[in-house]
């Protein structure tokens, strides 16, 4: 047991010091050359998870909350209350926050943080979520189901708080959207190749904003900056399966993000309480 102690201390004390490589070959993490010579044979996809049905994670700790923004806890980056989004023409209120976290043999670290906005009249459209404590929203998946179908506008900020690069992150919304998707269409790869094509090619460095937004009329907007919130957006993805599928990765049995889905089943609980 001491040998292994001292084993993990050491790891840990080496990843300041080197590099895992991506799926692109770029360095995504600084490790130490010991450190990295353990990991050449794990593939570190960013999003994926395991497939087995998701199981919630203890109650993470409460985001702490001002009247203008929240903090999310796991990695302190704060989400404003409301705000506009690129190409929706109302503003969207948060109703949860969290991280996706990939751990590296031992090491927990966090890519980045995330916050989920709607329109507020979500509260006129689903008579399934009045008077449903967040347990209950957590564990029905159709609840969900009914979140991504009703006819408002949705989107999730990603904030990175990593640097990586286009390629690796295309990479990881790839591995959850493709398996989701059964039999491809010719418009599914169509769109598959749009949204990869927006992320390819760029550099996304710490702080960098991503917008994933699902329209009312299931089209999904993607809007991406490095230098502050994003103004307009840079690709339209036009296959109600990617966008389902997408959705699904975040908010169906096996979220890529399980602190996000539980801190969005509490926002809905009470905005339906």
């Amino acid at each position: 047991m001491a040998a292994a102690v001292s084993i993990a201390s050491s790891w840990a004390f080496q990843l300041s010091f080197a590099t895992i490589p991506n799926h692109s070959g770029s360095p995504l993490l600084k490790l130490s050359p010991n450190f990295s010579s353990n990991l050449r044979r794990l593939s570190l996809p960013l999003l994926s998870c395991n497939p087995t049905k998701f199981r919630h994670p203890l109650p993470p700790k409460a985001s702490v909350e001002s009247l203008e923004y929240v903090i999310e806890p796991g990695t302190k980056v704060k989400f404003p209350k409301d705000l506009n989004v690129p190409g929706c023409t109302e503003s969207l209120v948060l109703l949860g926050t969290g991280f996706r976290e990939k751990t590296f043999a031992i090491i927990g670290v966090k890519v980045y943080a995330a916050g989920f906005y709607t329109k507020s009249s979500i509260k006129l459209t689903l008579d399934a979520l009045k008077g449903k404590p967040a347990d209950a929203v957590l564990e029905d998946s159709s609840l969900f189901k009914s979140v991504y179908q009703a006819p408002l506008d949705k989107s999730l900020w990603i904030i990175l708080v990593r640097h990586v690069d286009g390629q690796t992150f295309w990479n990881a919304l790839n591995d959850v959207i493709s398996p989701r998707i059964k039999k491809p269409t010719a418009v599914d790869e169509s769109a598959l190749s749009t949204f990869r094509n927006t992320f390819q090619g760029r550099d996304l460095m710490q702080g960098t904003s991503i917008f994933l937004t699902w329209t009312q009329h299931s089209n999904m907007l993607v809007s991406i900056s490095s230098d502050g919130f994003p103004t307009e957006v840079d690709a339209k993805i036009e296959s109600p399966n990617v966008s389902s599928a997408l959705f699904d990765a975040f908010f169906g049995d096996s979220p890529v993000s399980p602190t996000l889905k539980v801190s969005v089943a509490d926002g809905l609980a009470k905005n339906f309480s």
